[in-house]
């Protein structure tokens, strides 16, 4: 099993066998509910493409656009809390924090179930994404502060791939859903799709209040212990991933006082941006094709999500063995402009459709790495990195809050000219402004910056402190992880 891990570099060859275990553990501990959490959410947002796709455009008259207004007022909700949620969660234990927000939204699912009006369904809408606001943007600031940047791009790829897998379920849920359980006690089987989630969903928020360990620095995790707590800090300090610096005044210079925030706030959403035809128009295209039934329109509907999966998966090994996140994400631009720009010309076969949304699918993979490369840059500064992860974020979801409404309406589905047309305008922006962020990191190192440095430096008193604290306890604390002959030995460990 090492050998292994050791060939698809998930742990490094000269990793340590304590290191090992200890990574082994924070996989665990911080995947396991990070990745069922954001499970669950695009489980319960991806039902609603799938509920009217399955019969609640008539049920709730959703004529005209008013799917869309229903889609963006979830938007609105998620846009409010966003930067906010991420600044509480560095001050609130994350281990009741993300848990609470999870139960909420999937109560509001299930509110969804029983709406009877298209007012009713905006009004839940809303507060499904007020309260599941915290979930992607908090999760994803606890992944990317646990590990180093040789391990960012496997772990963001695993946590990456949930959301098509998410939505991947959804389509097969409501399928087996409409199949099985339409008409069942009087209700449609769209509305039991919703019911079903919540079922999902609100048990697994029990997971986070028993494994998710908050930040290093800050956990209070009772399965690592204070050797490991140690380890965790300062393997990051080595790695030049500063520790907290707290919440005050100067946060919003930390942000706002450099280039990358602006840098990554466009071109992360940019890439975020184009890829969007594999989403909703795909599902609408397929359902004008009089030939597919219901079912079959929801399981072709999830070939997207299954191409994005493997996608993410081989570019998130990828950038790490390359060690660069942009020679990946070219990649996927240059795929996200022939697949847009044959989609623009729609007069192609159903086989170049097929291509084209797959494709989008595919590209997906390469933009999942906006994130951790956003997180190596902003390694210096813990507060500031969530926050800015929120503020990119919140680019994202104010452009699914307006470009769906301007160059997406439902009414002019399934052929979309304006929409593709923006698409390849951004397609082509988003190409020639990648190479911005290598510009401005080389030259901050003509200019003989370099944070990763002055945060060692800064702290390498406490790491070393750190090292003579525990060097009495090393060789003990090793062999109690690894040799049963002495699993008996007395090591003065603390539990927390």
């Amino acid at each position: 099993m090492n050998r292994f891990a050791e060939i698809i570099d998930w742990y490094p060859v000269e990793m340590s066998q304590e290191e090992r275990h200890l990574v082994f553990k924070i996989d665990w501990l911080v995947l396991s509910f990070s990745c069922i959490a954001f499970f669950t959410k695009n489980l319960d947002v991806s039902a609603l493409t799938n509920a009217y796709v399955a019969g609640m455009d008539v049920d709730l008259d959703l004529t005209g656009n008013r799917f869309n207004y229903a889609t963006s007022m979830y938007y609105v909700g998620y846009c409010l809390f966003q930067i906010p949620s991420n600044i509480v969660l560095t001050r609130l234990p994350a281990e009741y924090y993300l848990p609470a927000a999870e139960v909420m939204w999937g109560l509001f699912t299930l509110g969804t179930a029983f709406v009877t009006s298209y007012k009713q369904l905006m009004v839940m809408r809303f507060f499904v994404g007020l309260t599941a606001t915290a979930c992607w943007v908090g999760n994803a600031h606890i992944v990317n502060s646990w590990y180093t940047r040789q391990e960012l791009g496997k772990r963001n790829a695993i946590y990456g791939c949930v959301y098509p897998l998410g939505a991947m379920f959804a389509g097969y849920l409501q399928s087996a859903a409409y199949d099985n359980l339409d008409g069942s006690h009087g209700m449609a089987g769209w509305r039991w799709l919703f019911i079903i989630c919540t079922v999902i969903t609100i048990p697994c928020a029990l997971i986070g209040v028993f494994f998710c360990p908050n930040v290093p620095d800050r956990t209070r995790s009772r399965y690592l212990t204070a050797r490991e707590k140690e380890l965790c800090v300062s393997r990051l300090l080595k790695d030049g991933f500063a520790k907290t610096r707290g919440v005050d005044r100067s946060l919003v210079k930390r942000i706002f006082g450099n280039w990358r925030i602006y840098v990554f706030f466009v071109v992360g959403n940019l890439f975020w941006m184009t890829p969007y035809p594999a989403g909703t128009p795909y599902t609408l295209w397929l359902k004008s094709k009089t030939q597919y039934g219901v079912a079959m329109v929801e399981n072709l509907s999830t070939i997207t999500y299954a191409a994005q999966i493997v996608s993410i998966m081989l570019c998130g090994f990828y950038s790490d063995w390359r060690k660069n996140r942009w020679e990946t994400m070219l990649y996927g631009g240059i795929l996200i402009l022939v697949c847009n720009v044959l989609l623009l010309v729609w007069n192609v076969s159903d086989g170049a459709k097929f291509f084209s949304f797959i494709g989008l699918g595919v590209a997906n993979g390469p933009t999942n790495l906006i994130v951790p490369w956003l997180a190596e840059v902003m390694s210096h500064d813990l507060e500031a990195r969530s926050a800015s992860i929120a503020i990119v974020n919140v680019g994202w979801v104010v452009i699914n809050l307006v470009v769906p409404l301007v160059a997406w309406p439902t009414a002019s589905a399934p052929e979309y000219k304006g929409g593709y047309i923006w698409s390849v305008i951004m397609s082509v922006i988003e190409l020639i402004l990648l190479p911005l962020p290598m510009y401005f990191l080389a030259r901050e190192k003509k200019q003989g910056i370099d944070y990763a440095k002055e945060i060692f430096d800064e702290t390498n008193m406490d790491a070393a402190g750190i090292e003579e604290k525990t060097e009495g306890v090393d060789e003990v604390a090793s062999e109690t992880y690894y040799s049963k002959e002495k699993k008996n030995a007395d090591v003065d460990v603390v539990e927390v």
